[in-house]
């Protein structure tokens, strides 16, 4: 087990390459939202530009697009086929086939609903997106229908679930956060983030990482939504397994900085995205 601290965090983070374009750092789509779930996904797409990206693509469904392109500068948003409650349905995944080349990456959950299209658009993604995949909140949910699904993935997975999310997976926590989590990891071959107090990464080959930093501020929702956009971010930077511990530990340690700053109350998740080019900048300088 890894105590992750800044020592590690700055040895995993690539130096930036004083020639690169936006291409070298990356390219993610992120998918989700849903009527009535407008920001995670905006939360989402803020922190995947805040983790360096280069380039940053967010599918929402059609009915919410304006809404999305008003929040949005720095990310693109683009709208897809969805239903007549506003959720994006199977019929998306055409139109999304020309980001398959051009994205390394896909982010799939935040703020995207349930609902049988829902389902059908994650697990056919599942199976055909020939990148890495991070997969949240809704997302998970329609994991849970198929658990399975997840050793059909062409590439690697990381998943980031809390406790709720981790048991309806058939996730187990009778002998603990981090033997469960490892378990889980093992069992269907993704990195495995179990959020929460002590957040726990961990690899299928056994490896576990537990995150000292972070406080009760960052309970609130939207948080997670950030992580995921920070995730997807460094997967397209770096090696999966240190994309993912490095995600949490500078989510962690920005959340600490807005609690010092601001205090755990009044925090926000924008305030935590906010914090990330601080929390990058000292550590690698």
């Amino acid at each position: 087990m890894f105590a992750i601290d800044r020592d590690y965090v700055k040895s995993a983070l690539p130096a930036r390459d004083p020639a690169g374009h936006k291409g070298t750092f990356g390219k993610v789509c992120l998918l989700g939202g849903s009527v009535g779930y407008t920001g995670a996904p905006v939360l989402c797409a803020r922190g995947a530009v805040r983790g360096g990206c280069g380039l940053v693509f967010l599918g929402v469904p059609q009915e919410v697009w304006p809404i999305a392109a008003v929040k949005c500068d720095e990310a693109m948003p683009f709208p897809l086929p969805c239903d007549a409650s506003g959720k994006l349905t199977a019929d998306a995944l055409a139109p999304l086939r020309e980001y398959y080349d051009r994205c390394g990456v896909l982010a799939l959950g935040p703020g995207l609903g349930r609902s049988d299209g829902t389902a059908a658009l994650t697990a056919a993604l599942i199976r055909k997106f020939p990148g890495k995949i991070v997969l949240d909140a809704d997302a998970l949910w329609a994991v849970s229908l198929v658990p399975d699904i997840l050793r059909e993935a062409k590439s690697e997975i990381v998943i980031t679930p809390h406790e709720g999310e981790f048991l309806r997976l058939g996730g187990s926590l009778e002998n603990g956060r981090k033997r469960g989590a490892w378990e889980f990891a093992r069992r269907y071959g993704c990195v495995t983030v179990l959020k929460g107090h002590r957040t726990i990464i961990a690899h299928p080959a056994g490896r576990i990482y537990v995150i000292e930093a972070g406080n009760p501020g960052m309970a609130k929702g939207g948080s997670g939504d950030v992580l995921t956009g920070v995730t997807a971010a460094l997967l397209g930077q770096m090696e999966t397994e240190r994309a993912a511990v490095t995600a949490c530990a500078v989510h962690a340690g920005a959340g600490d900085v807005c609690a010092q700053k601001l205090g755990e109350y009044g925090m926000t998740p924008s305030d935590i995205i906010e914090e990330l080019p601080y929390i990058f900048k000292t550590i690698t300088e």
